[in-house]
């Protein structure tokens, strides 16, 4: 999974071509942690159509406010650079990311 910072979001992701998977994560989000090997297990099954990547939030916290990132754990689906979906909370769990992320191979 590719390391995201303020540095190389803006290449990595939003003048990407294609699908991208972005985790936001932060060092107090125990949520996030739990499901950061899920996410990492996804991205061994579909990385080689997607691209997976993280952000940690408490390094990069412009970043996430500039994408409207409010809460933890967020995940959004950008396609060509574009936000196409958003995972939030509840909704942040294996089974339903596979589901979303179906949508898009």
């Amino acid at each position: 999974m590719l390391e995201l910072n303020k540095d190389n979001f803006e290449e990595e992701v939003l003048k990407s071509e294609g699908v991208t998977l972005v985790d936001f994560w932060g060092d107090s989000c125990e949520p996030c942690k739990a499901l950061m090997p899920d996410v990492e297990v996804l991205a061994d099954m579909y990385g080689d159509k997607i691209k997976f990547a993280k952000l940690n939030t408490t390094k990069a916290r412009r970043v996430a406010i500039s994408q409207r990132v409010l809460g933890l754990p967020t995940l959004l689906i950008y396609k060509d650079g574009s936000i196409v979906e958003e995972i939030t909370k509840d909704q942040a769990n294996k089974d339903h990311i596979e589901m979303v992320i179906q949508k898009y191979l």
